[in-house]
């Protein structure tokens, strides 16, 4: 198992690399690079600046700009080592980044992980809720659904989860906005934020209150999408094992069937659950969804990455997809961990021959 784990830990440096490299060939081939952006922006102000001023400009004034602005670009370029040969910024990155040295925000001015930790709150709200809310939900359910198949109870519960799984996040928050929000019914939930202003002033079980009062609308849409593919994975590994030949001999015996479906089915069945179990976690928890976090003004991840692609922000795009890249590899090395936990006759170290 060792030595397993120092041949998988040991693939994830030239899997990091070939990421980085690919994330940095792209940043490099994109049209519109963030010195661009920022000279579009300074020029836009400029113009702005002169209120619509009419007339004529002199030949050399527009020279005199022109070389201004040049001087500018340079300026940015020499700044942020832009004038630096390509495999040149590329391993300065890679050394940057392997020292889990960030630098700073081009367009937030402060450090990216300074940067990463105020859009924390929102990321670990809404993943760590929406993670255990499913699986406490789904495998129960799943379960049950095994057990009752074919009943009402089963086809009506199959019916309820594929009609929520097919109404997206953001359509179901519009709704809830305009029902709930103060749009044009009641105005019972919050719109803004994960707490009020005067969150400080509350007593503890207000601010736990006030904290859950924010988070009702956005997490229902976030989660409204999460309880198929769970509910009938659970459902389908069950009756896979249900109806094999150690469950009707376990029966048999005269084994009471809760003790048959917990100790003997539930330990199998629950393998394909535990492999994606540490993954699921990190998309809940690293993957915000950017129109429910702009439908309810929450900055979070999601919304993030999204402006630091969309703005050029290239050290929030690199640690980003670094740590979450990292953090995925993990993910994989500890799924096989918890299967070998779950089930001890897995080996990684191959048959004997």
């Amino acid at each position: 198992m060792w030595i397993y784990l120092s041949k998988r830990t040991l693939l994830m440096v030239p899997t990091l690399f070939g990421i980085i490299l690919t994330t940095f060939v792209v940043l490099q081939t994109v049209p519109g690079g963030p010195v661009e952006r920022m000279m579009a922006q300074l020029r836009s102000q400029q113009q702005g600046g002169e209120g619509g001023a009419q007339g004529v400009q002199s030949g050399r004034s527009n020279v005199m700009r022109a070389e201004m602005e040049a001087e500018q670009m340079a300026y940015l370029n020499h700044l942020y080592g832009f004038d630096q040969p390509v495999h040149v910024q590329f391993w300065n990155w890679l050394a940057r980044l392997a020292t889990f040295d960030f630098g700073d925000s081009y367009y937030h001015h402060q450090k990216v992980v300074d940067l990463v930790k105020e859009k924390l709150p929102v990321s670990i709200s809404l993943g760590v809720w929406s993670f255990f809310i499913v699986y406490l939900t789904c495998i129960p359910l799943g379960i049950y659904k095994a057990v009752r198949e074919g009943t009402v109870f089963d086809a009506a519960s199959s019916v309820f989860i594929l009609v929520a799984y097919s109404i997206p996040g953001f359509v179901l928050g519009i709704f809830l906005i305009v029902l709930f929000g103060g749009g044009s019914f009641w105005s019972v939930f919050p719109l803004r934020g994960l707490t009020s202003d005067n969150f400080e002033q509350l007593s503890a079980l207000g601010k736990i209150s006030d904290y859950l009062w924010h988070l009702a609308l956005p997490l229902l849409c976030y989660l409204i999408n999460s309880f198929a593919a769970l509910t009938l994975l659970t459902k389908n590994s069950f009756l896979e094992e249900i109806h094999k030949q150690y469950v009707v001999t376990a029966r048999a015996k005269g084994l009471a069937e809760n003790k048959v479906l917990f100790k003997h089915v539930m330990r199998n069945a629950m393998i394909p659950l535990v492999l994606g179990l540490p993954g699921s976690f990190l998309a809940m928890f690293f993957t915000g969804s950017l129109l429910i976090e702009t439908l309810f003004s929450l900055d979070g991840l999601g919304l993030l990455s999204y402006e630091s692609i969309i703005s050029r922000d290239y050290p929030v795009v690199m640690a980003t997809l670094f740590l979450f890249s990292l953090m995925a590899l993990a993910s994989n090395l500890l799924s096989d961990m918890m299967l070998v936990w779950v089930d001890p006759r897995i080996s990684f170290e191959g048959s004997p021959k």
